[in-house]
C-alpha cells in the first residue's frame, strides 16, 4: 500500500536530527527520558500566544559594542537566512545567540574554568529577521573549551542559535560551528547528528564577500526550519 502524504509536506529525513540519549554524550543519559513520552495536546495558550519577540534592542545584534570597553578577540560577522521547507524566507521571526567568548569562556557563574574573562563580552544577542528572512549578528570568534564529557574532551568552536515562532511550541534550538575545525572527529554532540550531510549543514561557511574590510571576517550560516534539507535540531526531552 502507498502512504498518502499531505501535498507539499516534505518530512524531516532520518539521521538529520540527534536522538535524546547519545551513548558518546554522557549527560544525556541523565536527561533522556527513560519511560514512553505522553504527548500533550496543545491548548489554545500554546499554539496563538504570546508572542515571544519582546523589545529588541538597538545594539543587541552587535555582542562587540554592548559594554563601555572593546571586546577582545577577533570580530566577526555572522549571518544568514531563515527558511522554511518551501525555501520561502521566514520574516519577523526572533533569532537568539550566545556563545562563550575568545578564551572558550563563558560568562556564566558555572562556568569557572580557569580561562580569562572578558568583561566586554557578555556573549548573548537577538535580533528579528526582516522581512526577506535574513539575519545579521556582529560579535567575536569563540574559543573551544574543556567540557569533562571524557579523557582530553574540548568542544569546538561554536555558536548557540535559538529561534522562536510565534507560540511557546515553536522554539528551535541548534548550534553553528565553524570549517574546517581539528576537534569535529572527538565531539560526540556534533557526532550525535546521524547524518553527514546534515551534520554539514551545522557548519557555516566562511564569506569573503560578506567580509567587512579591515575589521571583521564574515560567516553564512543559512536556517531551515522543516523538511528534507532541514538544519538538525535539538530534541526536546
Amino acid at each position: 500500500m502507498t502512504s498518502i502524504q499531505p501535498v507539499g509536506y516534505r518530512p524531516v529525513p532520518d539521521g538529520t536530527n540527534p536522538p535524546l540519549a547519545f551513548e558518546g554524550y554522557k549527560s544525556t543519559g541523565l536527561r533522556a527520558p527513560s519511560q514512553p513520552l505522553v504527548v500533550l495536546r496543545d491548548r489554545l495558550t500554546e499554539v496563538t500566544g504570546p508572542l515571544l519577540t519582546g523589545p529588541i534592542g538597538t545594539g543587541d545584534h552587535d555582542l562587540t559594542t554592548q559594554h563601555a570597553g572593546e571586546a577582545i578577540g577577533q570580530r566577526i560577522v555572522v549571518f544568514g537566512q531563515v527558511r522554511d521547507s518551501d525555501g520561502r524566507a521566514v520574516p519577523d521571526t526572533l533569532v537568539e545567540v550566545w556563545q562563550a567568548n575568545a578564551a572558550g569562556r563563558y560568562a556564566h557563574a558555572r562556568d569557572n574554568w580557569p580561562a580569562p574573562l572578558d568583561p566586554n563580552f557578555s556573549g548573548g544577542g537577538r535580533v528579528l529577521t526582516d522581512s526577506s528572512g535574513h539575519y545579521s549578528f556582529t560579535t567575536i570568534k569563540p574559543g573551544a573549551y574543556p567540557w569533562g564529557n571524557h579523557h582530553n574532551a574540548w568542544r569546538p568552536a561554536h555558536i548557540h542559535f535559538s529561534l522562536f515562532g510565534r507560540a511557546f511550541t515553536q522554539r528551535l534550538v541548534t548550534q553553528m560551528y565553524f570549517p574546517d575545525d581539528p576537534l569535529f572527529a572527538q565531539d560526540p554532540i556534533f557526532n550525535s547528528v546521524p547524518d553527514e550531510k546534515a551534520r554539514q549543514r551545522m557548519i557555516s561557511t566562511f564569506d569573503l564577500d560578506a567580509t567587512r574590510p579591515d575589521w571583521a571576517l564574515a560567516f553564512r550560516f543559512d536556517i531551515v526550519l522543516r523538511g528534507r534539507e532541514q538544519t538538525p535540531f535539538e530534541e526536546h526531552s
